[in-house]
């Protein structure tokens, strides 16, 4: 792999820039988008396929425990450092503060630490393929432009985190060889991984169903997404976890990809983008102020009580009655098209001061 020369040698190296992306980035046009959460379990299984990421899951995640909650509340602040604008450093560094005690010695005496530059930068690195492989399969495909472009911005977005950039391969040819290497020669499908294979979600207290016909209902979509992550993975990756893929289904997946990417064409962006990155174009777009409340998970995503308090839980900030129900409002606008905001795909650079939302 080859790596920025400027990078080479140097263990932390101070950053060169540390300017966020913006509005106009492809980033931002993929990566808040609800069809990323289309491929929850390639992420999940890719992720810690990586021995050292595996290890930290295995020894310290409550994920099996409550996923739904766990990967809701996270998404927050990992969205933050693409969509916070002048606070994203600030959102990449609260991120690193929740992975300092994340670390060990797996059952094969490897040591692990979550902040080990590789291993942390091979997360980022499959948030960037994420929203490759969103936008090839689900959103109409990508140009090798576009391809070279989101790479640069992942250079961009990597350095909010304040990490060294040692890892960073130095274009998106050499990010190709990366990957394949890591697929091909590093990556193992161990317990952690197995455990996204055969994930069950447990049903939330505060969702009003019985529990079996949950259950019933969330089989076949964890189901479905297996395929998909069967799909999408390397060659290499799909024999090492022993699943097929036959032309006929790559057929298949490309047209039910056709079928979303037509479907979403009608989805306003209230229900399209996440709310992370719903209010960053509200706030680009001069719609609320620049230094507005960042939005936050809920509180009821937050961490089980017995695990509240410990530093690797990120813990949504507790919040009013009244706040609470003025969101509670606020959301049920927003998803009935009563707000009546204008598309924010594109939104225009505010001329002028800037009207202050009560």
């Amino acid at each position: 792999m080859t790596t920025a020369q400027s990078h080479a040698g140097t263990e932390n190296p101070a950053p060169t820039a540390t300017v966020p992306l913006g509005p106009d980035s492809l980033t931002w046009k993929y990566f808040g988008d609800l069809r990323t959460g289309l491929l929850g379990v390639w992420i999940g299984s890719i992720q810690n396929m990586y021995p050292e990421l595996g290890a930290g899951v295995e020894d310290h995640s409550i994920l099996l425990r409550e996923p739904l909650q766990r990967v809701a509340r996270s998404v927050y602040p990992i969205m933050g450092v693409v969509y916070d604008g002048d606070r994203a450093a600030q959102t990449g560094e609260q991120i690193k503060s929740f992975h300092h005690d994340i670390k060990g010695v797996d059952a094969n005496g490897r040591r692990y630490h979550a902040l080990n530059p590789e291993t942390f930068y091979w997360a980022h690195a499959t948030f960037f393929m994420l929203i490759v492989k969103t936008a090839e399969y689900f959103c109409g495909g990508l140009t090798e432009a576009e391809k070279h472009q989101l790479f640069d911005e992942h250079v961009q977005w990597y350095r909010m985190y304040g990490m060294s950039m040692r890892p960073v391969p130095a274009t998106w040819e050499d990010f190709c060889a990366y990957w394949d290497h890591k697929c091909r020669e590093e990556l193992e499908i161990n317990r952690a991984t197995l455990d996204i294979f055969s994930i069950r979600i447990p049903k939330p207290w505060f969702v009003l169903m019985p529990t079996p016909v949950w259950d019933q209902l969330f089989k076949p979509m964890v189901g479905a997404q297996r395929w998909v992550a069967a799909g999408l993975f390397d060659p290499a990756l799909r024999e090492k976890a022993g699943m097929r893929w036959t032309p006929g289904d790559e057929v298949v997946l490309r047209l039910l990809g056709k079928m979303v990417e037509l479907a979403f064409v009608a989805v306003p962006d209230e229900i399209r983008l996440h709310p992370r990155a719903l209010a960053a174009y509200r706030r680009a777009s001069g719609k609320v102020p620049d230094d507005a409340p960042l939005v936050e998970a809920p509180a009821f995503m937050a961490p089980p009580r017995d695990r509240r308090g410990l530093p690797m839980h990120y813990q949504p900030p507790h919040t009013s009655l009244l706040d609470r129900a003025g969101s509670l409002v606020h959301a049920t606008f927003s998803l009935t098209g009563l707000s009546r905001l204008p598309s924010l795909r594109s939104p225009r650079k505010p001329t002028g001061s800037r009207r202050k939302v009560a």
